[in-house]
């Protein structure tokens, strides 16, 4: 998939008016990408809202979904309130939920304001790109695992430590992305954050198995998201590059939580994010 059909992928085709259908695109992975399912949700929830922007998305992964059928994303228009607009946005396969997303929007205000520093990296120019990494150790995995490995991806993404991308030794807890959208991007907020919702589930889970020598080509790995959440604090471009910095800060009971921050080159935090995945060896 190249970046323009990614911008396809989130234009949704309207069935009603809080009723939407999406394709898929196939990057490899046994069902649809997590990434992309956030990325349309959020994207339903936008196209029922107006003056407004969102701030806050939170979402349940409850069935894996179907590559070779659309979703339906069936929007609720919880509540427009004085500040806040509130949306719930269920995706269905087969008439079964197999996402849930709740969206907050509010307009913008500029009172309180303080971040965290961003940390000191190397510029995106003077690392490598993930994808050419990805296709240099492909054919050293199984066939199955080739596709997801050698797909292309509408994400261009530059790893901090790209030495160690797929090292199964015993790691730190952490790791970094420069990551943008590599083709113009219409002057639409929401889309801006519905791309970003997509990036965010890249690699975001394996934080969480660094400490444990293990990643995602590990032979007998069940891995899933379980749930996501995402803040948008500033304005940024998707198609301008992004720095996405993760760690993880706990695994327990086959549970890998880690958290995400991004933020534009001038230093600016732009959003912060969440989730908690399945680990487990079987």
């Amino acid at each position: 998939m190249n970046p323009k059909e990614l911008l396809c992928l989130l234009s949704l085709e309207r069935l009603d008016s809080n009723l939407f259908r999406g394709s898929n695109q196939d990057i490899g992975a046994a069902a649809v990408f997590g990434g992309q399912v956030l990325g349309q949700a959020l994207a339903a929830a936008g196209e029922t809202v107006e003056g407004r922007e969102a701030h806050s998305m939170h979402a349940y992964f409850i069935r894996p979904g179907d590559k070779a059928v659309p979703i339906i994303y069936d929007v609720e228009r919880v509540r427009d309130g004085g500040s806040f607009t509130t949306r719930r946005v269920v995706a269905i396969q087969y008439g079964e939920p197999i996402f849930i997303l709740s969206v907050a929007a509010v307009r913008t205000e500029k009172r309180f304001c303080h971040q965290v520093e961003m940390p000191d990296v190397p510029a995106p120019e003077d690392l490598p790109c993930e994808s050419e990494l990805r296709l240099a150790m492909a054919a050293t995995l199984p066939p199955e695992r080739r596709a997801f490995f050698t797909s292309e991806r509408p994400v261009e993404m530059r790893p901090i430590y790209p030495d160690d991308l797929w090292d199964e030794s015993k790691r730190q807890p952490e790791q970094g992305f420069w990551i943008r959208v590599n083709t113009k991007v219409p002057d639409s907020p929401m889309l801006h954050r519905a791309l970003l919702a997509y990036t965010s589930d890249f690699y975001f889970m394996g934080t969480a198995l660094r400490p444990h020598g293990k990643s995602f080509c590990s032979e007998g790995l069940q891995a899933a998201s379980l749930d996501h959440a995402m803040w948008f604090h500033r304005e940024f471009r998707i198609d301008e590059w992004v720095l996405y910095m993760m760690e993880s800060t706990s695994a327990s009971g086959s549970r890998g939580l880690n958290f995400g921050k991004f933020y534009r080159r001038d230093g600016a935090l732009v959003a912060s994010c969440t989730q908690e995945g399945l680990i487990r060896m079987v």
